[in-house]
């Protein structure tokens, strides 16, 4: 089954709102079994322009990514993310086809 991902790209504009983000996000991201790959680890843009914080999250697949996105849960934590920061989110499903080599 081919996996489903968060990608997010974020500039947080009030660092201590944006922890009670993070407090309440947990609730949703433990309910539907999300994994971090990628939170706001060091990062250098090569093209293009984008935000300074870059997250990846992995669900077992596509459509659980969208009902934790839609959950009532996420939906809550989702307020306190958009006062505290400006983010770009998109929801994907992973590719499970031929690999380069």
């Amino acid at each position: 089954m081919v996996k489903g991902y968060w990608i997010a790209h974020v500039d947080v504009t009030d660092p201590e709102s944006y922890k009670g983000y993070i407090a309440a996000n947990a609730i949703a991201f433990a309910k539907f079994g999300a994994r971090f790959l990628v939170r706001a680890g060091r990062g250098e843009v090569k093209a293009g322009a984008l935000k300074a914080r870059h997250v990846v999250i992995e669900f077992k697949d596509y459509a659980t990514a969208l009902a934790c996105y839609e959950s009532e849960e996420y939906r809550r934590a989702a307020l306190l993310r958009d006062a505290a920061s400006v983010a770009d989110v998109v929801v994907v499903e992973g590719y499970d086809g031929p690999q380069p080599g």
